[in-house]
């Protein structure tokens, strides 16, 4: 199985965006998708994460404008950002693997499968 991240712009503060996470040669059916994002100097850091079949976990200050959600007919993961703000700029990450526990959610090395990344920009 392999991860396409897309759906990144150039936007403007409280302005929407949705990334998309598509899976490729295989399905994320049973998998546990997360988004994580890195700005630049930063370090890598959680985003939101979806186990399977539905439970979420959100990094406490995104709650209320990012939201996680899948479709399993097209084997999809979207992130809806909404509000975005320029302290969100940040390549994003999406990542998926199969067996995590709820409490692994936000933990990058539980993840074996990584897509690419999608350049987010806000500006002021």
């Amino acid at each position: 199985v392999q991860l396409q991240a897309s759906g990144g712009g150039l936007v403007q503060a409280g302005d929407s965006l949705r990334l998309s996470c598509v899976a490729s040669g295989g399905t994320l059916s049973g998998y546990s998708v997360a988004w994580f994002r890195q700005a630049p100097g930063k370090e890598r850091e959680f985003v939101v994460g979806i186990r399977w079949p539905g439970s979420t976990a959100y990094e406490d200050s995104l709650k209320g404008r990012f939201t996680i959600s899948r479709d399993r007919t097209t084997n999809t993961v979207y992130l809806q950002m909404n509000s975005l703000k320029p302290e969100d700029t940040a390549v994003y990450y999406c990542a998926a693997s199969s067996r995590i526990i709820y409490s692994q959610l936000g933990v990058a090395s539980s993840y074996k499968l990584w897509g690419q990344g999608t350049q987010v920009t806000v500006s002021s």
